[in-house]
C-alpha cells in the first residue's frame, strides 16, 4: 500500500499577488497618507506657536588686541559691551523705536544674549591636550552670535526684529570708532571755548588743549610706527613735530602778546577770576597733601618692619604635581606687593601735589603781573587788543588747519587698521516655519504611507468580505 504524503507548503513570494493587493488599496494608502500629513503640519504649527521664535545674527570683531581680549587702548574687551544700555538705546532710536520710559529698552537687554561660537576642531584640539595633561589656555572667540528671544506676541514683528539686531551691531561700531578710530571730539573746540572770553583765558586753554593734542599724537606714533597717511603723507611722527612747531612759534607769539602787555578786557575782573583759580587750587593742594601724607605715613611704617624678598624656588615632587608653598612666603609675597603699591601711590601723590604747585604759582605770577598794568594806563592798549585780535583770527587758522591734517591721517589710518574691526559675518535672521511644517508633513507622511502600505500588504479588507 503506497501512502500519499501532503504538498509541501510553497515558500516562494507572489510578487503578483502582492503587485494587485497594493493596487488594490491604493485609494486608502492615499488616504492615510494625507491624513499623516495634514496631522504632521496641523502639530508642527501647533508646536511652534507654542515656542518663542528667536532671532539671530553674527557678528566678528578684528581690531588689534581682540585676539588676547582688549581693545586698542588695552583696556579689557567684553562681549556683552555690545548691548551696553547707551547702545541699545541709540538702536532704538535709529528705527524710532525709543520710549521715554526706557521700558523696552529694559525689556530688550534682557532678551538679548550674546555667546562665542568656537568651531568643532578648536574644540577637538583642547580635548586632546587636557586628555594629556596639559595645560589649556583660555580660548577667547572672534566670532559670536547675537540672539534675540521675544513672545509672538510682542510689538515689534520678525523684520523689526532683524532690524534691531544690525541697528545695534551698527551702533556699537559706531561708538567704536568715536573711541578708538576718529579723533577726540574737544579736539578743535578750544576756539569755540574761547568765543567771549578774556585774553587771559587763552594761555590756559590752549596751552592744555595742545598737551592734549600732543599727548595723543606720541600715543598714535607708538601705535603706528610705520604708517604714512597716503593722502597727506604725513606720518603720525610728522603731525607731532608739527603740533610741537604750532606751539613754540604760532601760539606762543600770540601769547607772549598778550602776556608781555598785560591784555585784557576788564583787568579788575581778570584778577578776581584768578584770586577764584588760586582759592580752588589751595584746596586741592591741600586735599593732595592730606592724601600724601596718609600715603607716606602708610609706607614709613612698612618700612620701619624687616623687608624679606622671597626667591620663590618651583618643588617638583614627582608623588603630586602640584607646587608647595609654606605660609611664610605666601606672607612675605603679600608683604612685598603691598610695599611696592604704597611706593607707587607715594610716587602719584607726591607728583600731584608738585603738579599742583607748579600751576598755582603760574596762577600767581600772572596775577601779580596784571595788577602791574592794574595800577599804570597804558595809551596803546586799544592798538595791542586790535592787533592781538588779528593774531588769533590767524592763530585759529593754523589751529584748524593742523587738526585737519590728524583727521586725514587718522581717517587713512582707520581705513587701514580698522576696516574689519566690527563686521557682520551672518546676516540677522530668524528660523522660517517653512522647513518645520515641509518636516513635519515629511514625518507624517513617513507614518501614513507606510501604514497604509502595510494594511494593503496585509489585504485585510478583502478578508473581512470574505469573513
Amino acid at each position: 500500500m503506497v501512502s500519499e504524503t501532503a504538498p509541501l507548503p510553497d515558500d516562494s513570494i507572489d510578487i503578483a499577488d502582492l503587485i494587485r493587493r497594493v493596487k488594490r488599496g491604493l485609494p486608502r494608502t492615499l488616504a492615510l497618507t494625507l491624513i499623516g500629513v495634514s496631522l504632521g503640519i496641523a502639530l508642527t504649527v501647533i508646536l511652534l506657536r507654542a515656542q518663542t521664535p528667536v532671532t539671530t545674527l553674527r557678528v566678528a570683531f578684528g581690531f588689534p588686541g581682540a585676539e588676547r581680549g582688549a581693545y586698542p587702548n588695552t583696556t579689557k574687551f567684553q562681549p556683552d559691551d555690545v548691548l551696553a544700555p547707551d547702545v541699545i538705546n541709540a538702536a532704538l532710536q535709529r528705527l524710532g523705536l525709543a520710549d521715554s520710559s526706557g521700558e523696552l529698552s529694559a525689556r530688550l537687554r534682557g532678551s538679548i544674549t550674546i555667546t562665542g561660537l568656537v568651531s568643532p576642531t578648536i574644540m577637538k584640539e583642547r580635548d586632546r591636550l587636557r586628555a594629556a595633561g596639559q595645560q589649556v589656555p583660555p580660548y577667547i572667540p572672534d566670532e559670536y552670535e547675537l540672539s534675540l528671544s521675544l513672545p509672538r506676541s510682542h510689538p515689534l514683528d520678525m523684520r523689526q526684529r532683524g532690524l534691531l539686531l544690525t541697528e545695534i551691531v551698527s551702533a556699537y561700531q559706531d561708538k567704536f570708532r568715536r573711541t578708538f578710530v576718529q579723533i577726540p571730539p574737544q579736539f578743535g573746540s578750544a576756539f569755540e571755548q574761547l568765543k567771549n572770553a578774556d585774553f587771559v583765558d587763552y594761555e590756559l586753554v590752549l596751552n592744555k588743549q595742545m598737551q592734549q593734542v600732543q599727548a595723543y599724537l606720541v600715543q598714535q606714533a607708538s601705535q603706528a610706527k610705520q604708517f604714512r597717511s597716503p593722502t597727506s603723507n604725513l606720518s603720525f611722527e610728522d603731525l607731532r613735530r608739527q603740533a610741537e612747531l604750532f606751539t613754540q612759534v604760532r601760539m606762543n607769539e600770540v601769547l607772549g602778546l598778550i602776556y608781555l602787555g598785560g591784555l585784557s578786557k576788564d583787568r579788575a575782573r581778570a584778577i578776581a577770576n584768578m584770586d577764584y583759580q588760586i582759592r580752588i587750587l589751595e584746596e586741592r593742594e591741600l586735599r593732595a597733601k592730606e592724601e600724601e601724607s596718609v600715603v607716606t605715613s602708610l609706607l614709613s611704617k612698612t618700612q620701619a618692619r624687616a623687608q624679606n624678598y622671597v626667591v620663590a624656588a618651583k618643588s617638583e615632587v614627582p608623588q603630586s604635581p602640584q607646587t608647595i608653598l609654606d605660609q611664610g612666603l605666601i606672607d612675605a609675597l603679600l608683604a612685598n606687593d603691598a610695599y611696592n603699591f604704597l611706593v607707587r601711590r607715594a610716587l602719584d601723590a607726591g607728583l600731584a601735589v608738585k603738579a599742583i604747585e607748579a600751576e598755582k604759582a603760574l596762577v600767581v605770577e600772572r596775577r601779580k603781573r596784571m595788577e602791574t598794568f592794574l595800577k599804570s594806563e597804558d595809551a596803546d592798549r586799544t592798538a595791542a587788543i586790535a592787533r592781538t585780535n588779528e593774531a588769533l583770527v590767524s592763530l585759529e587758522k593754523d589751529y584748524r588747519a593742523l587738526l585737519e591734517n590728524i583727521r586725514v591721517c587718522m581717517e587713512d589710518y582707520a581705513r587701514q587698521e580698522y576696516a574689519d574691526s566690527v563686521r557682520v559675518t551672518r546676516q540677522a535672521m530668524t528660523k522660517s516655519w517653512l522647513m518645520s511644517i515641509i518636516l513635519g508633513a515629511i514625518i507624517g507622511c513617513g507614518i501614513g504611507m507606510p501604514l497604509g502600505l502595510g494594511i494593503s500588504l496585509l489585504d485585510l479588507g478583502r478578508r473581512r468580505q470574505a469573513a
